[in-house]
């Protein structure tokens, strides 16, 4: 079995890298992925979660364990960590464990990449970001190698992370700023929400017509981050339609509202945005064949040093 430690995985992956693998791996989703259902668990401490996804496709085949310890803050360690295992599909053992606990964070934030290169406007500047955890500064960078992004308005509960997380970013010369809920969303291009939420975190009527919405944190029943009554003014899309109606954010979507696959987007089976005022939502509850293509990308690396 081949073993890839966090410190070797960490230090290959980047945002250009995840986009590409992410890319392939929706539109397979869409296509011939087999897809399992996802398994919801918790450590002997009920707050200490975790999730196993798995799936298969033609070449590769395996699942991730990714876990959420929200005590971690006080260890000064991430609250998220992740191991993907790949079988040897000749004879059914592990061929390779990729620990990823940093590269599950930029393969997250990629599916938000490339679903807003498709469906947000392609002269969108703005972005409000819900949320100052890990995870956002990766959702933010992402974006930045897509669009433009003259201002960041961070919009959290926590005074403290929101102040650190834009001084960090106005360091690397992204303009950013603390924003009240209502007027950032009045402002913004695009809005994404990165959170543990389970109750909506703004109003759906201060969205403005041809904002791009994307949904990251919703991925365990109970969870949610978006008003429901956005979704009868939009143009729905997640990662997978079945999986985003039982964990991630359209769990809270009438049984009749339509979703769109966002690998269909990609292949060019069906159209995005099509028009400047569309409001487009992409929920994004994470899949098993996205952490299995940047696994296989590691090891590909790994191989060609």
């Amino acid at each position: 079995m081949r073993y890839i430690p966090e410190e070797v995985s960490a230090k290959l992956t980047s945002h250009e890298i995840a986009y590409k693998a992410v890319k392939s791996a929706l539109i397979a989703a869409s296509e011939s992925a087999t897809i399992f259902p996802v398994v919801l668990a918790h450590g002997s401490e009920p707050t200490n979660s975790y999730a196993i996804k798995s799936s298969a496709v033609a070449e590769l085949a395996g699942l991730k364990v990714g876990s959420y310890w929200p005590g971690n803050d006080a260890l000064g360690v991430p609250r998220h960590n992740s191991i993907i295992l790949l079988f040897d599909q000749s004879c059914g053992r592990i061929g390779a464990a990729v620990e990823a606990g940093k590269l599950n964070a930029y393969r997250t934030a990629a599916a938000n990449a490339v679903a807003a290169d498709v469906l947000a406007r392609a002269g969108a500047q703005t972005l409000a970001v819900f949320g100052a955890g890990h995870q956002a500064e990766y959702e933010v960078r992402a974006l930045a190698r897509i669009r433009d992004l003259k201002r960041v308005l961070v919009v959290t509960r926590n005074p403290d992370k929101g102040a650190q997380f834009v001084s960090a970013l106005n360091e690397e010369g992204i303009l950013a700023e603390l924003m009240e809920a209502e007027e950032a969303c009045h402002a913004a291009d695009m809005i994404v929400t990165v959170t543990p939420a389970n109750a909506p975190l703004f109003d759906a009527a201060w969205v403005q017509p041809g904002t791009h919405v994307a949904s990251m944190g919703s991925d365990s029943t109970g969870k949610q981050e978006l008003p429901p009554e956005l979704f009868q003014r939009a143009h729905l899309f997640c990662d997978l339609p079945a999986q985003s109606r039982q964990i991630g954010e359209f769990q809270n979507a009438l049984d009749s509202t339509e979703l769109t696959a966002i690998g269909e987007v990609l292949s060019g089976k069906t159209n995005g945005r099509t028009t400047p005022e569309d409001i487009t939502v992409f929920d994004s509850s994470g899949l098993s064949v996205q952490d299995l293509y940047v696994a296989q990308t590691i090891l590909d690396l790994v191989d060609a040093k």
